[in-house]
């Protein structure tokens, strides 16, 4: 375990039931840190679950843990909400000492051949995934090197980033871009004992597969009614056989990497993208 005890973590893309920012705000939670959950909506996927309230679930859960969390939403592709975002959080808890970019672009018409893939779906992917990762690392990067006393950052890239795919062409572009800025933002940052890692996961069993995967079919069925038809589980059973380790992640095995890089573990280590893929990508 980490002793993250005193500090506090700022998340974004908290919100899902079964996401990886969700899983990563608890495990914060769970080695002591306070923690700010933040998303675009205050539920990304309300059709999923009727118990399900979406960040206000995850605050729950932590505060069930001991810790102190609130619910701050925040669209991350706009500079003034970010900003605002982590002026928030800092006025809430007097410091932001993690950082975990983990907000990232609906999967849907951005899917396809590039000869087919509109400028509008190409620009939504990249202002999300990529344009938000700057805007809400430069507001955290200035109040930690304002406050003094390091800091991680944390960003979320994927095994995309590394080798593209047919019709994930704007998703690899927007995650190798996360690559090349976590790499040139941790050297900027390291002089202020700022840690920038980035992790790379392959597949996860979450609710964006469900969009993903009714993206990439054939048929006109939304990622909403692809979940509800049972296939959902269906497809991640067949993933399992493709990987090494014998299964898909789920959103907890993302997070035990995300609470090694926040701890002081990980102190001499930046400028890294982390596989979290169970052998399927090793790059």
């Amino acid at each position: 375990m980490y002793n993250l005890n005193g500090k506090v973590a700022l998340v974004t893309g908290a919100g899902g039931e079964y996401g990886i920012g969700r899983a990563i705000a608890t495990r914060l939670a769970k080695e002591g840190a306070d923690v700010i959950v933040s998303d675009v909506v205050s539920n990304p996927y309300a059709y999923d679950s009727n118990d399900w309230e979406g960040a206000p679930s995850v605050v729950r859960e932590i505060e069930a843990l001991g810790r102190q969390a609130v619910t701050i939403l925040a669209d991350v592709s706009d500079a003034d909400q970010v900003d605002a975002l982590v002026n928030e959080g800092v006025e809430r808890f007097g410091h932001i000492d993690i950082f975990v970019s983990n907000a990232g672009s609906r999967p849907g018409p951005d899917r396809v051949p590039v000869v087919e893939l509109e400028e509008e779906a190409w620009d939504t992917v990249h202002k999300i995934n990529l344009k938000g990762t700057f805007l809400c690392c430069r507001a955290v990067a200035r109040h930690m090197i304002d406050r003094g006393g390091g800091g991680k950052i944390i960003t979320m890239s994927s095994v995309s980033g590394r080798t593209g795919s047919a019709r994930f062409a704007a998703y690899a572009a927007s995650k190798f871009g996360v690559i090349g800025f976590t790499q040139a933002l941790a050297q900027e940052l390291a002089p202020h004992h700022i840690n920038v890692n980035a992790i790379c996961p392959g597949v996860v069993d979450t609710e964006r597969w469900s969009y993903i995967a009714a993206a990439l079919s054939p048929e006109d069925i939304s990622g909403e009614e692809w979940r509800a038809s049972g296939r959902h589980n269906e497809a991640m059973r067949q993933r399992d056989s493709r990987v090494p380790l014998g299964r898909v992640a789920v959103g907890e095995d993302v997070a035990k990497t995300a609470a090694f890089l926040a701890s002081s573990e990980s102190d001499y280590l930046t400028g890294l993208a982390i596989n979290v893929a169970g052998g399927s990508a090793m790059g």
